[in-house]
């Protein structure tokens, strides 16, 4: 079974009905992911990130969230909190320290990250891999 840490931006496109950039690669990952042949890594932030934009940015209903949010919490991904010291080490680089989260967890574990987050991409080409 293939092992990727993915981000938020990658993890949005799983729930917009959209073909914005990067949505079909998105897709594919996550079809991968519920035939089980794919485990899917992400730190807690992931879905505080999720909610974040499907409330602000989309304009959702606290009813809508509130599902997006059962939702998430039966996606079953892999979560785990990514060594403090290695996020301070890619904030130090320029990270934001919620983007660094996603850098160091990878880094942790020895896994592709991947984003559709072009930040991401310039900091650590090392470690993450790009969507499209």
């Amino acid at each position: 079974m293939r092992r990727l840490v993915l981000d938020a931006s990658v993890v949005l496109k799983w729930f917009t009905p959209t073909d914005e950039p990067g949505a079909r690669q998105a897709r594919r990952l996550r079809d991968e992911y519920q035939r089980g042949r794919l485990e899917v890594l992400a730190p807690p932030l992931l879905f505080l990130e999720l909610l974040n934009v499907a409330g602000r940015r989309w304009g959702w209903s606290e009813a809508a969230l509130r599902e997006l949010s059962t939702s998430l919490g039966d996606l079953g991904l892999s979560v785990a909190e990514p060594p403090l010291e290695l996020v301070a080490s890619w904030v130090g680089r320029g990270l934001t320290a919620y983007d660094a989260s996603y850098v160091a967890l990878a880094e942790d574990r020895a896994l592709p990250l991947i984003t559709h987050d072009r930040a991401i991409l310039l900091a650590a080409p090392a470690v993450a891999e790009a969507l499209v």
